[in-house]
Parts: structure tokens; sequence; C-alpha cells
């Protein structure tokens, strides 16, 4: 059974950080790509940044220079520095992996982890 569990949400300031924690467990033959997304309510689910297994990384261009992805095997973490109000949302990572199991590169999602910038 493959899980994909985030933590480190939480309640900052305008202008503070967070750094938020993603792990990919269970029977995985290969990761291919992480990321992590968000939604506010009312919207649509966002890219905010990916990173390959060779750690190519990619940003929405809202937070290019503020957020940075980083990896350390099937574990990915997002830096978030100068958060503001409206980067309020869900956090939810996501793992495209090929699963013992199937052998077939799949697309997992964890439950999400609450972020709110207060102003």
């Amino acid at each position: 059974q493959v899980q994909v569990v985030e933590s480190g949400g939480g309640l900052v300031q305008t202008g503070g950080s967070l750094r938020l924690s993603c792990t990919a467990s269970g029977n995985i033959f290969s990761i291919k790509t992480m990321a992590w997304y968000r939604q506010a309510p009312g919207k649509q689910r966002e890219l905010v940044a990916s990173i390959t297994d060779d750690e190519e990384a990619n940003y929405a261009d809202s937070v290019k220079g503020r957020f940075v992805i980083s990896r350390d095997s099937a574990r990915t973490f997002l830096q978030m520095n100068s958060l503001k109000p409206e980067e309020t949302a869900g956090y939810y990572c996501n793992a495209v992996l090929l699963p013992v199991a199937t052998m077939r590169w799949s697309d997992y999602w964890g439950q999400g982890t609450q972020v709110t910038v207060s102003s």
C-alpha cells in the first residue's frame, strides 16, 4: 500500500516562513516527480513547485525567489518564505511513482496540510 503524507502546515504572520514535508512510503519501485499544489476555497488547485528524480525544480511564477523545493529520495520539502495572506490554502503533495504491485506509473496524493497566513 502506497501512502503520501504531508506535514508542517500551520498559522504564520505575513512575511513569515514555513517548511512543509512530504513522505511517500510503501512498496515503491521508483518515484519520478514530487510536487506541491495548493488550493484555496473556491479556487482551482494550482501547481506551486515540482522536482524530478534528478532534482530539476520548477516553480510557479508567483513563488519564484521565495519558495524552495528540495528532495531526499522519497521525501520532498517546501521551504516557504515571505508568505502572503493570499497564499492561505490547503497544500497538497503529489508523487508520480511506480508501485511494485502494478508497475505502472501513477499519481498519488496526500490528504493536504493547511497553511494560513494572517495579515
